[in-house]
């Protein structure tokens, strides 16, 4: 019989074998165990300990205008103890982001929630600028390593149906956190006994509930060999997207630092430009900026990714105007009003970079990709907040408002200008096609 010779590989057949390939080589051994009522109990205690992770973070926020007033902390100070937990989210989040991939997700959750531990126990005790760096250093380590294992151990706990529970968990969980710690904060500090204090209790013990549920959940990825050689950073950008990262870097590192902003300095302008001196407020106008990014991340999926960054941009600036109205006239229900819209905007424009980066990634390429954007927004937001508590012993915290502004603007318009959607698989495949006809004249 003569053998049938083996049909040609397809380019369709080739990119599901390159698929399989790169899961098999990146993927964690994921345990085949039933989803029961184990799995369902690590998937809400992965998403209360994401929650629990955050909130802690926020918890200093509505305290730093006491310890301007009753330690001296000064503006610069409190932008560096901003700057220093960047520096600790950026560090965990490129050394330790695929940690879990290789010694299980339940243990270095654990070890997340353990560092945020120990960073709220640092803080009941600050009286020293650098009490307050230290714990806010342990603080971002914590976050940046519960940002990787914990929305992985999500991923791999969520139930079947609904579909989207997993990437909305995932995804939105931090920013409720915020939320929640910014708000309990503020209330706590404002209403509750031990002012500087109770917050960090109430934190402590949410942490340690959240251990707890961990080390009794199951767990979802098997120990792999590798652990040291994940620890290497691994930074890319795919080759097909890169023409999207000049606008998706605008975006990032003109939203993101604006979050840096509400928790460095308008603590101090509130008080001082606004008139109000509740610890309940401070922690709402932070929760104003945060809280809308939820809503428009999914807003933005209504439209092109070039769209929704526009879209996204112009009413972060429209946001951004309102702001520095409220300031110049000092009203604050417009202020909070004016931070509403700015925070949605930016959950428009960051879902439609992020978006446009991801188009057509693998399972290899989606990690490195989100460093980068981690990189980009945590670096932007480390490098504005050290500029801007160095400039505020110079310049009015207004002045400074207006700086930001006019970043605003800046990145509006070359977002508005500039901006593209990723190229398709008929772009591609036509600019191919220019390119062998281009080779066959020459030939």
């Amino acid at each position: 019989m003569r053998a049938h010779p083996k049909p040609p590989e397809t380019p369709g057949r080739f990119r599901i074998r390159e698929r399989h390939a790169s899961m098999q080589t990146m993927a964690p051994a994921i345990n085949q165990a039933p989803r029961g009522r184990t799995l369902r109990l690590a998937f809400l205690s992965a998403v209360v300990s994401l929650v629990a992770s955050f909130a802690a973070s926020a918890a200093p926020i509505p305290l730093f205008n006491i310890y301007r007033a009753e330690d001296g902390f000064t503006n610069a100070g409190i932008s560096i103890a901003v700057v220093t937990t960047s520096v600790g989210t950026i560090a965990a989040l490129l050394v330790l982001g695929r940690l879990s991939n290789h010694l299980g997700r339940r243990l270095t959750a654990i070890a997340s929630l353990g560092l945020l531990l120990l960073g709220c126990l640092l803080l009941l005790n600050v009286h020293h600028i650098g009490t307050l760096l230290a714990g806010r250093l342990l603080m971002g380590v914590g976050t940046g390593l519960a940002s990787s294992s914990l929305t992985s151990y999500i991923v791999d706990a969520a139930p079947t149906r609904p579909e989207w529970l997993a990437s909305v968990a995932s995804s939105q969980g931090p920013m409720l956190g915020l939320t929640l710690g910014a708000i309990a904060s503020g209330a706590l500090v404002q209403f509750g006994p031990w002012p500087r204090d109770l917050i960090y209790l109430v934190c402590a013990g949410l942490l340690v509930l959240s251990a707890a549920l961990i080390v009794i959940s199951p767990e979802t990825a098997k120990p792999t060999p590798g652990a040291w050689r994940s620890l290497h950073p691994r930074v890319r950008v795919p080759a097909r997207v890169r023409h999207l990262l000049p606008v998706a870097a605008a975006v990032f590192l003109a939203t993101w630092p604006t979050g840096a902003f509400y928790q460095a300095l308008v603590p101090a302008l509130v008080e001082d430009q606004l008139h109000t001196h509740s610890p309940l407020i401070l922690g709402l106008s932070f929760a104003a900026y945060m809280a809308p990014s939820v809503l428009g991340a999914p807003l933005g999926g209504r439209f092109t990714s070039a769209a929704a960054q526009r879209i996204g941009m112009i009413i972060f600036l429209t946001g951004w105007i309102g702001i520095i109205t409220a300031i110049a006239i000092g009203t604050l229900a417009l202020f909070i009003a004016a931070t509403i819209v700015a925070g949605a905007g930016q959950g428009i424009a960051i879902s439609g970079a992020t978006r446009g980066l991801l188009h057509g990634s693998t399972l290899a390429d989606r990690a490195p990709i989100f460093s980068a954007i981690y990189l980009l927004c945590y670096c932007g937001a480390a490098f504005l907040s050290l500029i801007s508590g160095e400039l505020s012993n110079t310049f009015s915290l207004p002045q400074i408002a207006l700086g930001y502004g006019g970043l605003a603007i800046v990145a509006t318009l070359f977002t508005v200008l500039a901006a593209r959607n990723p190229y398709t698989d008929t772009t591609r495949n036509s600019q191919h096609g220019e390119l062998i006809k281009v080779i066959d004249r020459n030939t």
